[in-house]
């Protein structure tokens, strides 16, 4: 149940698919222009590239993969507290709880995302979806915020999209408290309920009987429980609000339903209770032993993450008015309802025919491209050494849902996630002391189409994610210069970020370039 398995593989090869699908016309004309690596090639290295950072407008936090909870003191960015509104569907609709019912215990478990290993009979876990080792407090509330399955401004046609930034707007539709999970910490330990069952590690804490006996037991046979549309409607979902006794913190991530097709291992409330066939006048009389049976509570409908970010104000500043013309010293990534970077290609038309001038240059020189790649350097006097730098950076193209054409000619694209699409997108790659050093992100098939197939240059976004297997898109509330309107959804469900070199560093040796190897024709 790893982190890095969040999507279903035939929903991964299906994206790929359609997207060689639409590439599929430039690849058959740039197939003879990549040439051999036996070639004598060339380094063209003095292209323009102009790079700068913005702070995403509010991103759509429902339809995620997976979801978030927790604090979280990125030592570069700041702290950022992560609150969840989510509904509750019946595992069993219109359920029969017999006679002489009792609840005996409610229990609610949110996993983290694992990887479990058995050495004779002995099984441990291997979690990365865990960020910080402080603390936590986590209130439990009775939402009263409805939320809808489809947007009616869209004549409900649409799918109702929820938002980062409306965690104000739920806490004005808080119910009563349930419950205060205090000074939790999260751990790579399983649960051992017994000696032959052991869950994954997560999130796993006893509720109050009392609000679930009003809110289940005591409306059998009512219209409230007889479908999930009305329970969703009668008991609108339960709103965790975080909070942290110390400074740093921790947070998660969690796994809402798992990908290994194991009911045992979702996301869910237990609602654990005994009953009796009853035989005589009353219960007292009734001799029979009670049975043990369990209702379920899933989260698989509706989940929205919001987001409380305390920015760094140096940060704060610079994406406030990033120098878009000339480009920045440096560039920064995070995750979440985060930061952008963004990559502007073959500087300007300066003859207005719509057509960079410098990409105008390299069309006439009918070069042969063997390879085209960014190296992003990581800024070492910033980020500070650890193991939470984000091992995967994602670039795509700006005002469409497009990744580049280099994402499905990469051969590594049906492997597991964390060895999938490594020579497009590729890993950090780390220096002798172990800390980061540099991501190398290929896009020779991308400026082969821009030079050669007169493609359309559009500016570049570069963010940090999660899953390169995730191909959803999640998008902003507004869209924003140069046409940002959407982000993957592999960056939302990531609190991580670093801080990159950019094409105005004083690093000449990290200064972003683009390669291109080319071969010229005979």
């Amino acid at each position: 149940m790893k982190i890095k398995n969040l999507l279903p593989k035939l929903m991964a090869i299906l994206v790929v698919i359609v997207v060689f699908a639409s590439c599929e016309e430039d690849f058959n004309t740039i197939g003879s222009d990549i040439v051999d690596q036996n070639f004598t090639t060339e380094l063209f290295d003095q292209s323009t590239v102009v790079s700068y950072s913005r702070k995403l407008l509010p991103v759509q936090t429902n339809a995620l993969p997976s979801y978030q909870l927790g604090v979280y003191n990125d030592p570069v960015y700041g702290k950022s507290t992560i609150n969840l509104l989510s509904q509750l569907t019946l595992s069993e609709t219109d359920p029969d709880f017999g006679d002489c019912t009792q609840l005996d215990s409610v229990v609610l478990y949110l996993p983290f995302y694992s990887t479990a290993t058995t050495v004779d009979s002995v099984t441990t876990f291997t979690t990365d979806s865990i960020f910080g080792n402080d603390p936590i407090n986590i209130s439990i509330y009775e939402s009263k915020f409805f939320l809808r399955d489809l947007d009616p401004e869209a004549g409900f046609e649409e799918q109702q999209k929820y938002y980062s930034n409306q965690g104000r707007t739920f806490e004005n539709f808080l119910g009563g408290k349930i419950m205060t999970i205090e000074n939790f910490v999260p751990s790579s330990e399983g649960i051992v309920l017994n000696d032959t069952v052991t869950l994954p590690p997560g999130l796993r804490v006893a509720l109050p009987n009392e609000f679930f006996q009003r809110k289940i037991f005591e409306q059998e046979g009512t219209a409230n429980l007889i479908n999930n549309n009305n329970f969703r409607e009668f008991l609108r979902g339960l709103y965790f609000k975080v909070d942290s006794p110390t400074e740093n913190g921790s947070s998660f991530i969690f796994d809402v339903l798992d990908g290994d097709n194991d009911p045992e291992n979702d996301a869910r409330i237990d609602l654990f209770y005994t009953f009796k066939t009853l035989t005589g006048e009353t219960c007292e009389e009734n001799t029979q032993d009670p049975i043990e049976t369990v209702l379920r509570l899933n989260f698989d409908a509706i989940s929205v993450n919001t987001f409380d970010n305390e920015l760094n104000p140096s940060i704060a500043s610079t994406l406030a008015n990033p120098n878009i013309d000339d480009g920045e010293e440096n560039l920064y990534v995070r995750g979440g309802d985060g930061i952008v970077s963004v990559i502007e290609l073959f500087g300007e038309d300066l003859d207005g025919n719509g057509v960079a001038d410098e990409l105008e240059f390299l069309r006439d020189q009918e070069w042969l491209i063997n390879e085209a790649n960014l190296i992003f350097y990581v800024n070492r006097d910033i980020v500070p050494s650890g193991d939470n730098e984000p091992l995967r950076l994602v670039i795509y193209e700006t005002g469409n849902d497009n990744f580049l054409a280099d994402l499905p000619l990469d051969p590594t694209s049906g492997e597991e996630p964390f060895e999938a699409l490594v020579d497009h997108y590729g890993p950090l790659e780390r220096g002798t002391d172990a800390n980061g050093d540099f991501y190398k992100i290929r896009i020779t098939n991308h400026v082969s189409n821009l030079i050669n197939s007169d493609s359309t240059n559009v500016p570049l976004a570069l963010v940090v994610s999660q899953n390169v297997t995730v191909f959803d898109f999640q998008d902003l509330e507004n869209s924003q210069a140069p046409g940002i309107d959407n982000v993957p959804a592999s960056t939302v469900v990531s609190p991580e970020g670093t801080v990159l070199h950019g094409n105005r560093t004083s690093n000449e040796a990290k200064r972003l370039k683009l390669q291109i190897f080319y071969t010229e024709p005979n």
